[in-house]
């Protein structure tokens, strides 16, 4: 059976168990709910806990999908005692369909589109006293993270396709390629956008803490205010600027990035992020690890300590290890430090990324304004101003070099380089090692 199908029951409900045990409108308990009571009519008490259900699905696999990447990508390499897979088959490119490391991802990222198809089946269908603003707030809150997911699927299976239309998991879409599935991600963030923006003042649920952010301050009291529709537009922007990135369309990035957030001189940190905590009811970050560990480490590739230029502070990604870690032939000198504890937040997207952006989308058309853009990253870093060409083929190898060590660790190289033509340049250590293009689709979807 598909793994879509399978997913009828999703971890919506999970999540629902670990906020509460209050009541929602209606009286119906939480530890009650369920997926019919929300795509059949959503209450008012029952959509933050449904929210919530979706930002949790997002989360999950999210260690597995990250080692995955990091490791095609050649930015780092993860050696567990428990599963010697990551340096087996992950490394040497001959993924299996049917294990974990490829498995996972797919599910849980469909997982959390279940979610969302869910509770934009009960904003139809909804007949409590949610205003018409606050069901279009919403429907185009969720559209975004559902965008979201489904970009990431598509990031994983490049041609080999994803499946867009999944709302009905007796009668799923067809595949569609790498092209028609960014078209399709465009349109659903330009539909969300419109939603946002008919969405008035303010939303029906507290927004989590991951968009804090994009909170504003009022110029008169000094007070930090809820996130709004307008500000939950500038992620989605921000998300679209990244898709038609991935599209070529540069024109549309520079448009997109002009109503997101982004900032020129801003801070490269502020951004949308995964938020964990150590409670019982939450998940703690799984992409931290100590320094120095035996068991589980991610070390570091050497190329990404030997291709840095000298002085580049971004190389703080990765500390020397007291001992070096071996496995299978693969040696690891540093760990890779990007988090310092179990609660540190992961990014979605945020304006270092932003930044990069804009410094591609001018590439061609404006090439010094790409240098200017590029500056602001290197002088961060330490480094001096971009002294270099501004060839195309130049400025192509320093909007690459900054977004690795900018993005290090993040999922990014290895996409970077398959949409630049480059996978190729990215290093074996071993005979047997390859990288692949694709991450294959599970064995028990159908195409």
């Amino acid at each position: 059976m598909k793994i879509i199908k399978q997913l009828k029951i999703v971890t919506i409900i999970a999540a629902i168990f670990l906020v509460t045990g209050c009541e929602l409108d209606g009286g119906e308990s939480l530890n009650g709910a369920s997926t019919i009571s929300i795509s059949d009519d959503l209450s008012r008490g029952e959509l933050p806990q449904a929210l919530t259900g979706v930002l949790s699905d997002m989360r999950v696999g999210l260690s597995t999908n990250t080692d995955v990447l990091g490791i095609v990508g050649r930015e780092y390499y993860y050696f567990t005692s428990s599963d010697p897979r990551y340096e087996g088959d992950v490394v040497v490119g001959n993924l299996n369909n049917n294990t974990f490391y490829v498995t996972t991802p797919w599910g849980a990222r469909y997982a959390a589109i279940k979610d969302a198809n869910l509770i934009l089946e009960g904003l139809d269908n909804t007949t409590s006293d949610l205003s018409a603003e606050e069901i279009s707030a919403t429907r185009g809150a969720i559209n975004t993270l559902k965008a979201h997911e489904l970009l990431m699927l598509s990031n994983n299976q490049g041609d080999n396709g994803i499946r867009i239309d999944v709302s009905d998991s007796e009668n799923l879409g067809e595949f569609v390629d790498r092209a028609g599935a960014l078209a399709a991600i465009s349109d659903l963030l330009g539909s969300a956008a419109t939603d946002l923006n008919a969405g008035g003042d303010g939303f029906a649920f507290a927004v989590p803490a991951g968009f804090n952010n994009l909170r504003k301050t009022d110029a008169a009291t000094g007070d930090v205010l809820a996130v709004t529709p307008a500000d939950m537009l500038e992620f989605n922007r921000a998300l679209l600027a990244r898709v038609e990135a991935y599209r070529g369309n540069y024109p549309a990035v520079l448009a997109a990035l002009e109503d997101s957030f982004f900032e020129l001189n801003g801070d490269l940190r502020k951004g949308i992020y995964h938020t964990f905590s150590l409670s019982g009811a939450d998940l703690p970050n799984p992409l931290f690890i100590a320094l120095n560990q035996e068991a589980n480490v991610r070390v570091a590739h050497a190329s990404f300590l030997t291709d840095a230029e000298a002085g580049d502070g971004r190389l703080s990604k990765a500390v020397q290890r007291d001992e070096n870690r071996e496995a299978s032939g693969l040696v690891g000198t540093h760990d890779v430090a990007i988090y310092s504890s179990l609660t540190d937040n992961v990014p979605i997207i945020r304006n270092e990324e932003l930044i990069l952006l804009y410094a591609e989308a001018n590439m061609a058309s404006n090439p010094a304004e790409a240098v200017v853009a590029l500056d602001v990253l290197r002088i961060a870093a330490g480094l001096p101003a971009y002294s270099g060409a501004t060839t195309p083929d130049a400025l192509e190898d320093e909007l690459l070099y900054n977004r690795r060590y900018s993005l290090f660790a993040e999922g990014h190289r290895w996409i970077d380089m398959r949409r630049f033509g480059r996978l190729a340049e990215l290093p074996n250590d071993r005979a047997t090692d390859n990288v692949p293009a694709v991450i294959p689709v599970p064995a028990n979807e159908n195409q």
